[in-house]
C-alpha cells in the first residue's frame, strides 16, 4: 500500500493536511500544498481510487466537492502526518514526492542488500532502486556500507538522519 500511496507526488501531503484538519475542500488543500492544478488533481484522484478519500455526500458543489478520510484513509493520514512532521524543510521534501523514497526508506531499517530491497518492492525496476539509492546517499539519508564479511564484498544499505527518522514515522503494520 505504501508503494501506491507514494506514487502520486502530493498524496502524503493531502492525506497529512487532511490529518492536520484541513477542510476538504480543493482550494484550501491546493492553497497548503502549493502543487500544481494537475499534479494535486491526479494525487487526489488517486487517493480515491485507493479508497482512501471518498466524497462527502451532501456537501460541497458537484464541480467542486469535498472530500473526507474513510476509515482505512484516518489510518494512513496519521502515518502521512508523522511522515511529513519528520521532513519539514520544503527543499529536503522535494525528495519525499518521488515515488520510491519512502517504501525504500521504511525498509532500511536495518542494513539491507540491493536484491533484498529489490525483492521487497517487486515492481521496482533495478534503474529506478539504483537511482533512488544514489540520491537518497547523496541526501546522507541512507548510508552505504560495503560488508567484507563474505567471499565477494557487497554493499548494504541503511537508513540514517532523516531518512531513519521517516523510517520511523512509517508504521508497516498498518
Amino acid at each position: 500500500m505504501l508503494v501506491k500511496l507514494t506514487s502520486r507526488a502530493w498524496s502524503l501531503n493531502i492525506l497529512a493536511l487532511l490529518d492536520a484538519g484541513v477542510p476538504g475542500r480543493q482550494a484550501p488543500l491546493l492553497a497548503e500544498t502549493q502543487a500544481s492544478r494537475t499534479s494535486f488533481a491526479a494525487s487526489l484522484e488517486h487517493l480515491v481510487d485507493l479508497d482512501l478519500l471518498e466524497r462527502n455526500p451532501g456537501h460541497g458543489h458537484p464541480l467542486r466537492p469535498e472530500f473526507r478520510l474513510t476509515s482505512d484513509g484516518v489510518v494512513l493520514a496519521k502515518t502521512a502526518s508523522r511522515v511529513v512532521k519528520a521532513v519539514p524543510d520544503d527543499n529536503e521534501f522535494a525528495l519525499l514526492r518521488k515515488s520510491w523514497t519512502v517504501p525504500i526508506l521504511a525498509l532500511t531499517d536495518e542494513p539491507q542488500r540491493f536484491s533484498a530491497i529489490k525483492s521487497n518492492l517487486t515492481t521496482i525496476t533495478d534503474r529506478a532502486l539504483s537511482t533512488s539509492l544514489h540520491r537518497l546517499e547523496g541526501r546522507a539519508w541512507l548510508k552505504r556500507d560495503i560488508d567484507v564479511s563474505q567471499r565477494v564484498p557487497f554493499p548494504t544499505y541503511r537508513a540514517v538522519s532523516k531518512g531513519l527518522a521517516i523510517n520511523q514515522a512509517v508504521d508497516l503494520t498498518a
